[in-house]
């Protein structure tokens, strides 16, 4: 590349023509030239032009550059372009000498422009000897530019209206209007970081990759990518361009570039309705709030949060309390805060947003999300990144504000526009029916918790011992399950102790658990003098059975009566996990006792077996639920291993802190979990 050092400063600034960068053409097939002023200095030449004319001394008029046989047959054409910036080129190839030898048949263009050097001419030269054969331009109309031509044709009639051509180093040459009205920017004739401010900065990168695979495997290019349009908002484009090949080169692309936001957010409209209407699918509350989330992410949103409100029904004026239920994040953005199950109170700008039942959008600049709007915890993560708009959306479902979501803008991601604010409010309400469908499903759930809760009284305080008990529902099934424990004291002093599991994950489990267990209790109670614990299963099983309490369930019933400073413990399994013995030092055990007998429900006539052991002071008694244990796939004894393992770490825990200790390694949630401990006092005469 060659040009003048020095640019040159002129004061005319009306040029219509935008500022070129000669530089562009340093590798173009074509021949360019750039003059300068009214006596056209020479001030660049590219490769291609020098290839033929040779090394000219820049900042010189042309007519010194080349002498008057090659300058005055353009002295003429540059005095016109420059008077009127009008761009002209000559009617007939001109024949010139080749470098080898041989006649060269040049087509001349030129065209105002200005550059650092200011007003001037840029002179095109391209080489038309080929074309000037009769039988050479048979074979490239009927061959390869032919091609081109029927390509072009079907380009243009496939996608409007913006047709544009560029060289094969991207710079563009020629652009049919449309460009400067759809987004108010000048064509530029470079694709420079001015070119760019118009696209959508999430979008620069895959633009620029997609034209250099393009250009380098010499095939279709086409993108999708986002244009700032002249009222601010971005729209969706689609560009397509192919490729002229003349002599094996790719001598200039023709493209044509459309504006297709309403196909485009047809589309989108379509996939976000079809996964919120997934959203059916899952039956549990927490989840379906996250897949909602889900949907919004990162196609309308950065992040999106979703608030359950405390008491939908409260009065209207009053706090609003709510609990982050999910909250999801496109890959790149800080880790999203915990979920922590903790009520917050929402600020005003929230309060507005459920009392006015309609979406609101907060811009503000980075590091400064608004007060009121959404928690604390979560306007920290705002600030962290960078966020620059927060919608506001109220969940409405069966006419009730039960929800609210949060979503945000992050990280130089332009701000949403009223479509998008629209369908992200249209996206989330169309979820309201499954939604409905889990939020009463939840409700069903806490009244079965609660009467649950209910049935399990606290343990009684037993003279000489310590005693606890703790319950866990189950965190992903949309019921409860049938999961019991039971301890009281009998009228002779001594204690009892059941734990138990009805079959099932719903209402049914829980009202089975609640007859079993009082049923057991009343039997327990009455003959706890005379019958022994196989005694009293065998009566459960059979009154049960006949009264068609439950369909199965397991439990085991332990009769502790102090003896001499211990406990003699005496039990009785129904197909339920053994009792686990941590004694004060030592490896524990499992009170299996053989084999367990069979559940209940199942053959009230089978006889049942008491088993017997001494329980001494500091030893710990411990009855589960398999849920403590279980995991699908996994054989009962890795579960049963891993329990041992925590209990010895626990057991020099107070009696409730290891119950507490025991539940935290439950294995999942899937399942619920009930345990029960007791522990002769050392102490104790």
């Amino acid at each position: 590349m060659e040009s003048l050092g020095a640019p040159v400063e002129e004061g005319d600034g009306a040029h219509p023509n935008p500022e070129l960068t000669p530089e562009v053409f340093d590798q173009a097939v074509f021949m360019i030239a750039l003059t300068a002023g009214p006596e056209h200095r020479l001030v660049y030449s590219n490769e291609a032009f020098r290839g033929l004319f040779g090394d000219r001394p820049h900042g010189v008029p042309v007519r010194e550059a080349f002498g008057d046989e090659l300058a005055d047959p353009f002295l003429a054409l540059l005095d016109q372009v420059y008077a009127d910036t009008t761009a002209r080129r000559l009617a007939a190839p001109r024949v010139v000498a080749g470098p080898g030898g041989g006649e060269r048949h040049l087509i001349h263009s030129a065209s105002p422009v200005r550059s650092r050097y200011g007003r001037g001419v840029l002179v095109a030269l391209v080489d038309a000897t080929a074309e000037v054969s009769a039988t050479r331009r048979a074979e490239l109309l009927s061959d390869q530019r032919l091609e081109t031509l029927h390509r072009y044709e079907a380009l243009v009639s496939a996608v409007s209206q913006m047709v544009w051509v560029a060289r094969p180093d991207g710079s563009m040459t020629e652009l049919v209007e449309g460009w400067e009205s759809f987004t108010g920017q000048p064509w530029r004739s470079a694709m420079d970081a001015g070119w760019f401010e118009v696209i959508h900065p999430l979008d620069v990168d895959g633009l620029v990759e997609a034209w250099r695979r393009a250009a380098a495997d010499r095939g279709m290019f086409e993108a999708v990518f986002r244009v700032r349009s002249t009222d601010g908002d971005y729209r969706h484009v689609q560009s397509r361009a192919v490729p002229v090949v003349c002599e094996g080169e790719v001598v200039e692309w023709i493209g044509a570039t459309s504006d297709i936001e309403d196909q485009w957010r047809n589309r989108l409209r379509e996939e976000l309705m079809a996964r919120a209407v997934a959203v059916t699918d899952t039956p549990h509350m927490d989840d379906a709030f996250m897949a909602m989330a889900a949907v919004v992410v990162p196609d309308l949103a950065d992040a999106c949060a979703i608030f359950l409100l405390t008491d939908p029904d409260r009065a209207p004026g009053g706090s609003v309390s709510a609990t982050r239920v999910a909250s999801v994040a496109r890959p790149g953005l800080p880790p999203l805060p915990p979920m922590l199950r903790q009520e917050y109170l929402l600020g005003a700008r929230a309060r507005r947003v459920i009392a006015e039942r309609r979406p609101t959008l907060l811009t503000f600049e980075p590091h400064a999300p608004p007060q009121g709007a959404v928690p604390t915890v979560s306007a920290a993560w705002l600030s962290e990144a960078e966020a620059t708009a927060l919608t506001l959306v109220p969940v409405i479902i069966d006419g009730r504000v039960v929800a609210l979501a949060a979503a945000a803008v992050c990280g130089g991601r332009p701000r949403p526009d009223r479509a998008y604010i629209e369908l992200l409010h249209e996206v989330l309400q169309l979820a309201q029916v499954p939604l409905g469908q889990s939020l009463e499903l939840q409700r069903t759930r806490q009244v079965a918790l609660a009467l649950q809760r209910a049935l399990l009284t606290s343990t009684p305080p037993v003279p000489g011992a310590g005693l606890a008990a703790r319950y866990q529902p189950s965190s992903r099934t949309a019921e409860v399950g049938g999961d019991w424990f039971d301890a009281f004291l009998l009228p002779d002093g001594s204690l009892a102790l059941t734990i138990g599991d009805v079959a099932g994950h719903d209402l049914a489990a829980a009202t089975g658990m609640g007859q079993l267990r009082s049923m057991l209790r009343a039997i327990a109670y009455a003959h706890s003098d005379r019958h022994a614990p196989a005694e009293i299963l065998a009566e459960l099983d059979l009154a049960a059975t006949g009264l068609d309490v439950a369909a199965f369930a397991t439990v085991i019933h332990v009769h502790l009566v102090p003896s001499g400073g211990g406990w003699q413990a005496a039990w009785s399994n129904a197909g339920h996990p053994p009792p686990l013995l941590l004694p004060a030092s030592g490896a524990p055990c499992l009170l299996s006792g053989g084999e367990a007998d069979i559940p209940l429900c199942v053959d009230p006539a089978r006889q049942r077996t008491t088993h017997h052991r001494r329980i001494d002071p500091g030893d710990t008694l411990v009855l589960f639920t398999d849920g403590l244990v279980e995991i699908p796939g996994e054989h009962l004894a890795r579960g049963l291993d891993r329990l041992a393992a925590a209990a010895v770490a626990a057991r020099h825990l107070p009696v409730d802190e290891l119950c507490e200790r025991l539940l935290g390694q439950a294995p999942d949630g899937r399942d619920d979990v009930a345990v029960l401990a007791f522990r002769p006092d050392p102490a104790a005469p």
